[in-house]
């Protein structure tokens, strides 16, 4: 599992307009918090910490004027138009500690060609040792036909990892392709050619 040091600054002014001219200047406002210690408002270099979060389930070891907090991101939000790092809270997390997260789940192996493949659900959660969180899960495709799916049960946990997600929640579905043909009714327009190849015969024809 990867874990990355990353340096940050406290922050000492709080609301709107302390948040955005921390992000002017290219921090990311955060909070440290957890294991009942008091929390801890800080901000870190933009750039850094999305490198870091590129990776599932980092640990970022936190570096707060000499003092270092290991952490685990635990709820991140971004700007809804670009997209931008905005706000991160961190967990402060201990060493052998087992804890709950999401990971997110890799399908292998071939499916019915036949079938469409729909994806359920894209992480599982599952509890692991802090730094030994797997950085994602493998579920094999091998032998599903046209309307199978696949569950959470289905998928292989690594060595020390619990699911806590329902056993029973659907991961991937391979969906059959629709066969049906519509049928649409031609109506014949004014003068329009024949079954026989003639036009049909006019008001004028029959006189």
């Amino acid at each position: 599992m990867a874990e990355i040091t990353i340096n940050a600054t406290k922050r000492t002014e709080f609301g709107k307009g302390a948040s955005r001219r921390d992000r002017r200047a290219g921090n990311v406002p955060a909070v440290i918090y957890g294991h009942g210690a008091e929390p801890q408002h800080v901000a870190l270099p933009l750039r850094e910490l999305g490198a870091a979060l590129k990776t599932s389930n980092v640990l970022l070891d936190v570096v707060v004027d000499g003092k270092t907090e290991l952490t685990l991101p635990k709820s991140v939000t971004r700007n809804p138009l670009t997209g931008i790092l905005a706000h991160i809270d961190l967990i402060i997390v201990r060493r052998g500690e087992r804890v709950k997260v999401e990971v997110p789940v890799h399908t292998t192996g071939k499916h019915d060609v036949d079938g469409i493949l729909e994806h359920m659900n894209n992480t599982i959660e599952v509890e692991a040792e802090a730094t030994s969180i797997p950085q994602f899960l493998e579920l094999n495709m091998d032998g599903m036909m046209a309307g199978d799916s696949r569950y959470a049960s289905d998928v292989i946990l690594t060595a020390g990892v619990i699911l806590i997600s329902d056993p029973a929640m659907a991961v991937i579905h391979l969906s059959e392709r629709s066969t049906a043909v519509e049928e649409v009714e031609v109506v014949a327009e004014p003068g329009a050619i024949g079954e026989d190849g003639e036009a049909p015969a006019t008001e004028a024809d029959k006189e």
